[in-house]
């Protein structure tokens, strides 16, 4: 046994053996993975939810397969009465003296969009290169497998307590979620909490999340007239609403592309930073298109606020006739850096679009989503666990990283669960697309979660 930063660590013939291990059955874990992305099992209200059914089953039978003792599929319904979608539960006891560790993933999936985006069809998972394309096939169908594969590997040799928590309506902003912890408390009570939802640094170099931005969301309505008139009769002293609400939505950034918002706060900017390049090539930046903001690209994406209009409703141009729009709306997402308290934001973005109403047009609010930021503690001994199994799996140290996206469920775990050490993994690489058309998994990348996760329960496990 070696001792890395005070995380006592297993042999180096340990480590090679299970390296072996995940080698030999990772053909599995991948026929597994083609397997769950052929079940189509988007949770959004419009799709057909027997196949989210279809995929909890699924999981089950994994997971059964991997040896877990306990398996159920389990569902709450919320206190506004939500219906709320099947999740699987896996568990298997600690043995005397051994610490619990949960591995959280989610089996459904977005919509696949047009699929005329798509190079092959969406649920029918395509190897190209080195990567798996599919629907899901990085978020988060890889996540569920990396955890079955790692309990594969360890097998009889798990000397750690593990629950398995397979949610299925992630993608749908886990409305039951909550109520979900507090029926099942005891069941999925752990020391350790690992959330398999996030991405890696780059092919080659693993990441650690240790920042999360929060989420505000809410439409505004501005209001002009009281009803439609002829745009050739009364315009000119009167602008239409579309004119004003783009004014306002104008006033939220300044001219350098930064938040002009009072009010959202800054964190700390990261030690690292992303070539510009790699950027504007992974986020499909069209040539000339200017990048906004100031400052270091990683603070830009993690630890300061953005502001999207993701939403606008307006008269289409199709039918488009000759009046003076009385009123419009649009849908605003705001991600918040972590220190920000989500009610806060948004009430500074509210004084905002009062104070910047154009002409006097009346502005009011429908509030959304409100998902609390995460910041992780860097200097733990999950965290220096984590770094280790991720060290030995990869051959070099991981990033800290931060995720300009949200996972407002991971403050939900920590209001439950206080005392728990929760670290933030992931499957997916700045290519994944997760979301979008042509969603895909690097399979070497998979191969290494697999066996970072196996380091990490063996890492974890009571030595004497």
């Amino acid at each position: 046994m070696t001792t890395t930063d005070a995380v006592p660590t297993p042999s180096d013939e340990r480590v090679a053996a299970l390296r072996a291990r995940v080698a030999s059955q990772f053909a599995d874990v991948r026929a597994d993975l083609e397997a769950l992305v052929r079940i189509p099992s988007v949770s959004n209200e419009a799709f057909d939810r027997a196949h989210v059914e279809a995929s909890a089953a699924a999981v089950a039978q994994l997971l059964r397969d991997a040896g877990m003792p306990q398996v159920d599929v389990l569902r709450v319904t919320g206190a506004d009465g939500t219906a709320g979608a099947p999740a699987v539960v896996a568990r298997r006891p600690a043995p005397a003296g051994a610490p619990t560790v949960l591995l959280y993933a989610h089996h459904d999936v977005q919509p696949p969009g047009d699929e005329a985006h798509w190079s092959t069809p969406p649920f029918e998972p395509t190897q190209r290169g080195d990567r798996l394309f599919g629907r899901g096939a990085a978020d988060d169908k890889a996540g569920v497998v990396a955890h079955v594969g790692a309990l594969r590997a360890l097998g009889d040799e798990l000397g750690v307590g593990v629950t398995v928590f397979v949610e299925g309506e992630e993608e749908v902003g886990s409305p039951t979620f909550v109520d979900f912890l507090h029926a099942h408390r005891e069941l999925l009570a752990a020391d350790v909490i690992v959330v398999a939802d996030s991405s890696n640094w780059k092919v080659g170099v693993p990441g650690l999340t240790t920042s999360l931005r929060g989420l505000v969301d809410l439409v505004v309505d501005l209001e002009v007239l009281d009803h439609a008139v002829h745009s050739g009769m009364f315009g000119g002293p009167v602008l239409d609403a579309v004119t004003l609400m783009s004014r306002l939505v104008a006033t939220l950034h300044d001219d350098a592309g930064d938040v002009a918002v009072a009010g959202l706060v800054h964190a700390d900017d990261p030690e690292v930073d992303y070539d510009e390049d790699d950027l504007r090539a992974d986020a499909s930046v069209l040539p000339g298109v200017r990048l906004a903001g100031t400052g270091p690209l990683t603070a830009r994406l993690w630890t300061r606020p953005a502001i999207a209009v993701i939403g606008f409703d307006a008269p289409p141009v199709a039918g488009a006739y000759n009046v003076v729009t009385p009123r419009a709306s649009v849908k605003l997402s705001v991600r918040v850096a972590p220190g920000q308290d989500p009610a806060a934001a948004t009430a500074a973005l509210q004084e905002h679009l009062l104070a910047h109403a154009p002409f006097g047009a009346r502005v009011s609010f429908r509030d959304g989503e409100e998902g609390r930021p995460f910041q992780a503690p860097r200097d733990s001994a999950g965290m220096r666990a984590a770094r280790w199994a991720m060290g030995a799996s990869w051959g070099t140290p991981p990033v800290d990283i931060g995720i300009g996206g949200s996972i407002p469920f991971i403050s939900d775990l920590l209001d439950v669960y206080p005392d728990a050490a929760i670290l933030v993994t992931g499957v997916e690489d700045p290519d994944s697309r997760a979301h979008g058309a042509d969603e895909s998994v690097h399979l070497g990348e998979l191969e290494r979660v697999v066996l970072a996760e196996a380091l990490l329960l063996e890492v974890l496990a009571p030595r004497g």
